[in-house]
């Protein structure tokens, strides 16, 4: 893909983020576009900061520390961690540099870990709860009934992790408005309870942009509608 493609893209995805927002009264900056790059070459990446995209989603580790890596002389870039996180990856992941948001905080024992390798270096990390909002056994996260426990856990026990809103994924078929209703309302409750102002609401993809928006989404993930489709990860 050349960095047209990519530069058409972006500005597409940006007019549906801005479009989406107006029909419910909100404004096109309160909806931030993560680009999500996994499976993509770094190459890819630099066409899109070129294009003023800062902000890029990975799924997997790995992947992240190679391509942060070897995209170093880039400034201002910021990575997101967006899928699962093993606790054996958790020093190995605090070391990219650009790394601003885990977006997949889903268990205690995770947050723990957290804990531990962030005080070794010395550092505090912001993250989303991550809530399964489907009854898909395929999809990760923390139940909804279970979120006020682990985020009370996290303000009790965690105090270098800042729990800076929450992140969950629509079903695979059929309306995901109901989901992202529920995760909203989460997140309302979540905010009453806790008294952190949590204010990023990580909902959305290539496929459902308008319902996140429609439903409040801070930030939408958004891989295919800006790179194409690339191999499987």
């Amino acid at each position: 893909m050349n960095g047209s493609t990519i530069a058409g893209n972006l500005a597409a995805v940006r007019a549906r983020i801005a479009a989406a927002a107006a029909r419910v009264g909100r404004a096109p900056a309160e909806v931030q576009l993560l680009a999500v790059s996994k499976t993509q070459p770094a190459a890819v990446v630099r066409e899109a900061w070129a294009e003023g995209q800062r902000a890029f989603g990975e799924n997997r580790v790995q992947e992240l520390v190679a391509k942060a890596a070897e995209l170093g002389e880039l400034q201002g870039l910021q990575w997101h961690l967006i899928g699962s996180l093993q606790t054996n990856k958790v020093r190995q992941l605090l070391r990219v540099p650009g790394l601003v948001l885990v977006h997949s905080l889903d268990r205690a024992n995770l947050a723990d870990e957290l804990q531990r390798e962030l005080e070794r270096a010395g550092r505090t990390l912001d993250v989303l709860l991550e809530i399964h909002a489907t009854d898909e056994a395929s999809k990760h996260g923390c139940a909804v009934g279970a979120a006020p426990a682990l985020l009370a856990h996290v303000q009790a026990e965690c105090p270098l992790l800042a729990v800076c809103g929450l992140m969950a994924m629509g079903p695979l078929e059929g309306d995901p408005a109901p989901s992202f209703a529920a995760v909203a309302a989460l997140c309302e409750r979540l905010r009453a309870a806790s008294g952190l102002p949590l204010p990023v609401v990580s909902l959305g993809m290539s496929g459902d942009v308008e319902a996140a928006v429609a439903a409040g989404s801070t930030l939408v993930r958004i891989g295919t509608a800006v790179f194409g489709s690339r191999g499987a990860g």
